[in-house]
């Protein structure tokens, strides 16, 4: 796996659960008998922490630091013994090709022992972030652990579902420490995460558009080292992944696989050219419309309005053609540093130097500063099973003419949502029905009457359907 990773430019991160042992008994993968506070050929009783009752004061530090964790037997990471079999532990990740880790229940182990541990690396200087989930009032606070690596900001993932949820976009102009959070080169930050999504404190594929558009904010904006999370659908707080292990491909059998949503992908790119530069040419209609560069390397918009956003707006870019990133269409900026574009809603637009062209979608400078693909973007909520696909067809010959074989398929990225760009002339009224083709050729027909549409005068249609 660490292979594939790497050849693919992916570098991996362990998560590390070295606070703590399971509160259960069974047999291990490998044969062995383990019960709580014996875990034979690793741990023993006189490893865990004197303390053997749950963590109950967070004011305490030493109730935090030494007693269990929501019962998992807590190991005492002062002894000698347990700092060496943790770091064999780690080197032994390291030795497989592992590039850092992530240190879960960081902050119910005394920094003192981290560094130790991490003192031990084969290398130190892998990267290293740690979970410390900071409270006012609390005894143990995220800073205490800057000096051994990064920190996740929990506060950061809370502060954006609330904006994104009920205030206003503008508001983030001076998102980060100025909102209270961690200095930028010490913070990992997120939109959500494997813990935080269950329990409703942080925005999750279930919120849609939000969603999505807080991760083009995240890493478009210059604050802290973001991660996605990628990963699959639950119904509860306690519902497991996908059974038996098996992967058949993305966006099938449960698995999200947000990191290669095309809204999300295009923006890592966006990230890495525009690194080291500053928020420039910042533009809010003072609700949740909002614009920004990254000097003269990157330029955002992002509308999370219920309608379609038309507008000139002033870049830092050289002049030329870009590529938009959330769209695939083209996009001229002209020798003012200036673009037009519409934007639909609940939509973002991405510009910057490393994505010059669209290697054939749709789209393309028309000039003038402005985009030419005019048309209909088709957004249609449709859950499918392994080997189905979602087309649309209409009564225009550019959607198949009715015909299912001439059908055009949509793009699964932000699966369940299905998505595609259709160019049609401005004022061209259609209409349309979604169909599910299975891998054996079964066309089915999506129930009730035709859809009907138009393209407005502003020459782009924004279309957010569900299957029915």
């Amino acid at each position: 796996m660490v292979g594939t990773c790497h050849a693919a430019g992916v570098k991996v991160v362990a998560d590390s659960v070295i606070n703590h042992m399971a509160d259960a008994s069974g047999t291990g993968t490998a044969g062995s008998s383990f019960s709580k506070y014996d875990y034979p050929g690793t741990y023993s009783a006189a490893d865990m922490d004197d303390c053997t009752s749950p963590v109950t004061n967070y004011a305490d530090r030493w109730n935090v630091q030494h007693c269990e964790l929501v019962g998992l037997p807590d190991l005492d990471t002062g002894e000698e013994y347990v700092r060496r079999t943790i770091a064999g532990y780690l080197n032994d990740l390291l030795s497989l090709g592992v590039d850092g880790f992530r240190i879960d229940a960081a902050k119910h182990i005394p920094e003192a022992d981290l560094a130790d541990i991490k003192s031990r690396l084969t290398d130190p200087g892998a990267y290293w972030k740690q979970e410390t989930i900071g409270a006012a009032g609390e005894a143990v606070q995220p800073s205490e652990y800057y000096g051994t690596g990064d920190v996740q900001e929990f506060g950061y993932a809370y502060d954006l579902k609330r904006v994104f949820d009920n205030e206003n976009l503008a508001e983030l102009k001076n998102f980060g420490t100025a909102w209270g959070l961690l200095p930028s080169d010490k913070a990992a930050v997120f939109v959500t995460n494997h813990d935080t999504e269950r329990g409703g404190g942080t925005l999750t594929y279930k919120d849609g558009a939000r969603y999505t558009l807080a991760h083009v904010f995240m890493l478009a904006w210059p604050y802290g080292s973001p991660d996605v999370h990628s990963g699959f659908e639950f119904s509860d707080k306690d519902a497991g992944g996908p059974r038996d292990g098996q992967v058949n491909a993305c966006y099938t059998d449960g698995w999200k696989c947000q990191h290669a949503w095309r809204e999300i992908a295009g923006m890592v790119g966006f990230r890495n050219t525009a690194a080291g530069a500053p928020v420039t040419d910042w533009w809010d209609d003072g609700g949740n419309r909002i614009a920004f560069g990254r000097g003269d390397k990157a330029y955002v918009v992002i509308n999370h309005e219920g309608s379609a956003l038309t507008r000139t707006f002033r870049t830092s870019l050289p002049a030329g053609d870009y590529c938009d990133v959330q769209s695939g269409r083209g996009v001229t900026v002209d020798s003012a540093g200036q673009f037009t574009a519409t934007l639909g809603a609940d939509t973002a637009l991405a510009l910057h130097t490393g994505a010059r062209t669209c290697g054939g979608s749709a789209g393309g400078g028309d000039g003038d500063g402005g985009t030419t693909a005019t048309g209909a973007s088709f957004h249609v909520d449709a859950t499918t099973r392994w080997g189905q696909n979602i087309y649309v067809t209409g009564d225009n010959a550019a959607l198949g003419g009715w015909d299912p074989a001439r059908a055009l398929k949509l793009d699964p990225a932000a699966y369940p949502v299905w998505k595609l760009d259709v160019a049609l002339p401005a004022g061209t009224a259609f209409r349309y029905k979604y169909v599910r083709k299975d891998a054996d050729g079964l066309v089915t027909w999506e129930s009730g009457a035709d859809r009907t549409a138009a393209v407005g005068p502003t020459g782009l249609l924004a279309l957010n359907d569900t299957w029915r």
